[in-house]
């Protein structure tokens, strides 16, 4: 095996590059902006919009529209076709498909070789750097590396293009050394069939030397729970005893940190929080004291942000990085190396410091409560939630809220269906300190529930156990990058929720 000193010695070059932009954001991101437009410049949307002739942020930001999927749909359609030079030059044959919640429909973002490379592979290459540097017994190379992906499958345009999750893109396409620290085999951890990869997985790493696990925190959770359960063991340290880092990402990772906690009872154990999206490898956590990440400047993207109360509104106002302000709530803007331009992921981020650029997700443009004025945001819901856990000594498994409209003389109020690890002692207080907590976190939720002249108690509904993996297994979303969705301002979910519940 690799020993970590040499690791370190060959990740060395990219800490001095992460120190560069943290000292020169606004020059890293500028020259970001000119490669971009240079390498894309002959494209069908290079020629549209004139790229050879932009010189400034500002003529860029005036000659390029900000874009949703549907708006790149067509294009990205043409590209997985097989046609040339669309959105990026040459060809584009692999696709990360991704369809952020559970809705029905998909999207695929293009993966080209120039985003593999300078992109999702130097962001793994600097959670590892960054984690080196900070832990300096680490053995993280005298054993494998347990990476949980999806599957992929030939998309039906064309023979040439591939599509599947994220991680299996990226699996598909690693450098073969890479293989030799990382289990399970790419056969196995490539199939669709979750149910039996998962069965597979636990037969063969049980009996493997585990250092680190790398995934999506709700899925790893059930393939550990699997793990003990085949090796009779009570806790991971048990079957993996120099298991010693979780690099995690995809979702917050708040309302699974106990339940972790409790199954890997081992001081040593570490959690990093990695910001890795199907369009690019944003930001990782650089230090485990500070939950906020680092936003990494040099990934071959430019970033930009619209204040949130401005999404959807005919001429958002639109800044570069040098312009956010901290604590505010911004949507994620990229112009990135797989051809997309001034593409709004859907994504929502604060600032907790410019210097470095460091953020925390705060959750989707498209999943919040805002049924009565209340603007509640998944950040406030689940810092909400660990409160209400720590309170009632309760663990959340699974959770998903929605409003509850006004009718007649009822008011309105918010429903939340929980599925508990560990069940509250009191429900009562479990919604009470959940509510008083959302009041102290969002002056708009506190605003309606005054006097409970808009807003009510919340609602706690008890989900059945498994609830919500029933219904990802009936909906074919099992593993990968499948998610709960988590606040809907609509009740289409929650209802459909409650109807199996009640079966």
């Amino acid at each position: 095996m690799l020993p970590e000193n040499i690791a370190r010695q060959l990740f060395a070059w990219r800490l001095k590059c992460i120190a560069r932009f943290e000292q020169d954001p606004r020059g890293v991101q500028a020259r970001q902006l000119t490669q971009l437009l240079r390498l894309a410049e002959r494209t069908e949307w290079g020629k549209k919009y004139d790229y050879a002739s932009i010189r400034s942020y500002s003529e860029f930001a005036a000659r390029v529209p900000v874009q949703s999927y549907e708006d790149a749909k067509p294009d990205i359609q043409r590209m997985m076709r097989g046609e040339k030079g669309v959105l990026w030059p040459g060809t584009v044959r692999w696709f990360a498909k991704s369809s952020g919640t559970t809705d029905d429909k998909s999207k695929f973002i293009p993966v080209t070789n120039q985003s593999l490379q300078q992109c999702h592979f130097r962001g793994g290459m600097d959670c590892v750097a960054t984690y080196l540097r900070h832990v300096r017994d680490s053995k993280l190379f005298c054993g494998k590396a347990l990476i949980l992906g999806g599957a992929h499958k030939a998309v039906p345009f064309n023979h040439h293009a591939k599509a599947g999750d994220l991680s299996s893109v990226l699996i598909e396409r690693m450098n073969p050394i890479v293989n030799l620290y990382r289990t399970p085999s790419k056969k196995i951890v490539l199939t669709d069939e979750w149910e039996m990869k998962l069965e597979t997985i636990c037969r063969i790493t049980a009996r493997q030397r585990i250092t680190n696990l790398s995934g999506v925190p709700s899925w790893f959770l059930v393939l550990i729970k699997q793990l003990l359960e085949y090796t009779g063991k009570q806790f991971l340290t048990e079957v993996w005893p120099d298991l010693e880092v979780f690099f995690h990402g995809g979702i917050s990772f708040n309302p699974y940190k106990e339940q972790y906690k409790s199954l890997i009872p081992s001081e040593r154990m570490r959690y990093m929080e990695t910001y890795n999206a199907s369009e690019g490898f944003f930001a990782l956590q650089n230090d485990f004291s500070d939950p906020a990440m680092l936003l990494l400047l040099d990934y071959g993207i430019f970033f930009e942000f619209i204040p949130i109360e401005e999404v959807g509104s005919e001429n958002p106002r639109v800044c570069p990085l040098e312009g956010i302000d901290v604590d505010r709530d911004y949507a994620l803007v990229i112009s990135c190396s797989n051809g997309l331009w001034r593409y709004l992921i859907g994504d929502t981020v604060r600032f907790t410091c410019k210097s470095p650029y460091k953020l925390i997700i705060t959750g989707r443009t498209r999943h919040f409560i805002n049924a009565f004025g209340e603007e509640l945001m998944i950040d406030n819901a689940e810092k909400a939630l660990l409160k209400a856990t720590e309170a009632t000594h309760s663990k959340v498994r699974e959770y998903t809220a929605a409003p509850v409209y006004m009718s007649g003389n009822a008011k309105g109020r918010h429903q939340w269906l929980i599925e508990f690890a560990v069940p509250p002692e009191s429900l009562e207080l479990f919604a009470t300190v959940l509510d008083d907590s959302l009041k102290a976190l969002n002056s708009d939720y506190e605003a309606k529930r005054y006097k409970d002249l808009t807003l009510e108690m919340p609602e706690i509904t008890i989900a059945r156990p498994n609830l919500f993996y029933d219904w990802l297994k009936a909906k074919n979303k099992l593993g990968g990058q499948h998610k709960i969705p988590r606040l809907n301002n609509d009740r289409g979910i929650m209802d459909l929720l409650l109807t199996i519940n009640n079966c």
